[in-house]
């Protein structure tokens, strides 16, 4: 058996004879061609799983998520298609208490309007499952998934079918009768988004990492900026946090409750920040209390970004200091929309404008942490 030098590069893509294989004349091509292929179906299923945020915000502030109020993966992706049908389902959703305290009077035309709202978002669900299942088989049957990665696309389609039940969980704790609930719980509205931002972020990676072969990866990980990498990390998490902070003030609609800013109803502390008992509730349902804690973690938020951003400019590479900066350009952009969106009475337009805005956040966070890990060559400071 031949020697083999101790620096002999191998690859994720399979022991060195499996190398060899792939790089008989098309081999390269072929495998070079599929992760474009499947980068561009994880891209695809990303901008899809945004506009299910875009549409799951807008049914959240149109009050329309409890419009149906039975869960049937299956035949529900059919509508109601006749005037008895459309009776039918208005007559369950008068049975509820939103429909009592909030909509007593509502016209079947009226009711029309908010079915189609959270219909679409949950058919939008089910194009997204059904994209991701025909992806993956294709690529699958087809032999074209790279070594080592099938568990990884088949985590974004688990975590979708955990999402659709975690979903209904969400909206069941909304339909009652005689309960007085009008809403989601603000908790479970914060699981579901949170959720939706983790699939967003495996989705985004994954595609990041098929832009390179694995060993360009290799490569670009010896010039890895342990520190940056580190920092950003921590800053990916505590956006996560924010996130959920922010489905929690949206789930009780306490971005309404306070208007002004920098204090809140004329003082530092809300007003009656701890009047629920028992007290833990303060934190879910206390409009004053929850608007408060997310406003104080925006300003922690900010100031770590500015950390980040600071090492960041300090980055050996061009493309790595770039991405830190625009993230924290849009990290500077989020918070002005905050604070725009609260000084308005967190309209529709801002509070969606908000949301996207965060997804945009989220991405730019982790691009720049991909970049500190993988850094792109070539862009040495100072080099030629």
């Amino acid at each position: 058996m031949a020697k083999r030098s101790i620096f002999e590069e191998t690859t994720a893509e399979g022991t060195p004879a499996q190398a060899r294989a792939a790089a008989k004349p098309g081999g390269i091509a072929r495998s070079s061609g599929a992760r474009r292929a499947i980068r561009a179906w994880l891209w695809g299923l990303f901008v899809l799983v945004v506009a299910m945020i875009a549409v799951g915000g807008l049914t959240r502030l149109t009050d329309s998520g409890l419009s149906i109020t039975e869960w049937r993966p299956i035949t529900g992706a059919i509508p109601p298609m006749s005037e008895a049908d459309w009776t039918a389902e208005f007559d369950r959703y008068r049975q509820i208490d939103q429909y009592h305290l909030m909509n007593a009077g509502m016209t079947l035309d009226e009711f029309k309007v908010i079915y189609w709202w959270e219909w679409g978002h949950r058919q939008l669900g089910r194009v997204i499952g059904a994209i991701w299942a025909l992806g993956f088989l294709w690529f699958w049957l087809r032999r074209q998934i790279p070594a080592g990665w099938t568990g990884r696309l088949l985590l974004p389609g688990v975590l979708g079918g955990v999402q659709g039940a975690i979903g209904w969980w969400m909206v069941s704790s909304g339909i009652t009768q005689g309960e007085g609930m009008t809403a989601v719980a603000s908790y479970r509205l914060a699981t579901h988004l949170g959720l939706a931002f983790v699939i967003l972020g495996v989705l985004a990676w994954y595609a990041m990492l098929l832009g390179r072969s694995e060993s360009a990866l290799l490569q670009a990980r010896r010039g890895r900026e342990a520190r940056l990498v580190s920092m950003s990390t921590g800053l990916m998490h505590f956006a996560f946090l924010q996130i959920l902070l922010g489905a929690l003030v949206a789930g009780i609609d306490a971005g309404r409750g306070y208007t002004d800013w920098p204090l809140m109803g004329g003082q530092v502390l809300p007003p009656a920040m701890w009047e629920l008992t028992p007290v833990w509730r303060n934190l879910f349902e206390n409009d004053g209390t929850v608007q408060f804690i997310h406003r104080v973690a925006g300003y922690l938020l900010a100031v770590y970004g500015l950390i980040v951003w600071l090492r960041g400019r300090r980055s050996a590479y061009g493309a790595t200091r770039s991405a830190v900066a625009a993230m924290g350009l849009v990290l500077a952009g989020q918070i002005v929309l905050g604070i725009t969106t609260v000084l308005h009475g967190a309209p529709v337009a801002l509070g969606l404008a908000h949301q996207l805005t965060a997804v945009l956040l989220w991405v730019l966070i982790l691009r720049a942490r991909h970049l500190a890990q993988y850094p792109l060559g070539g862009t040495i400071r100072g080099a030629a």
